[in-house]
């Protein structure tokens, strides 16, 4: 990394705090805002979705309490469904 990031130890803990303050998101819509005045965006959304199947051992190993938002089990086993 380049110095004038510092310790290299202390970049997760800053991507975590920009994260939680909303720098990302505010970087987003500045780039969005400057595409869409060069006309250089357009906002037709398609929106998309589907299951994906989830290998047996995907879950891991289940501790007492745990819940794992990210898969769920139904007839066709462990899944999850991813939206675009």
């Amino acid at each position: 990394m380049p110095g004038r990031y510092g310790p290299w130890a202390s970049l997760p803990t800053r991507f975590r705090r920009w994260a939680l303050d909303g720098i990302f998101e505010g970087m987003l819509r500045a780039a969005q805002a400057q595409a869409a005045v060069a006309g250089d965006i357009s906002w037709l959304v398609s929106v998309d979705s589907t299951i994906v199947r989830a290998h047996q051992h995907a879950a891991g190993a289940r501790k007492e309490g745990a819940h794992d938002p990210g898969l769920g089990r139904s007839r066709g086993g462990l899944t999850s469904k991813i939206h675009l």
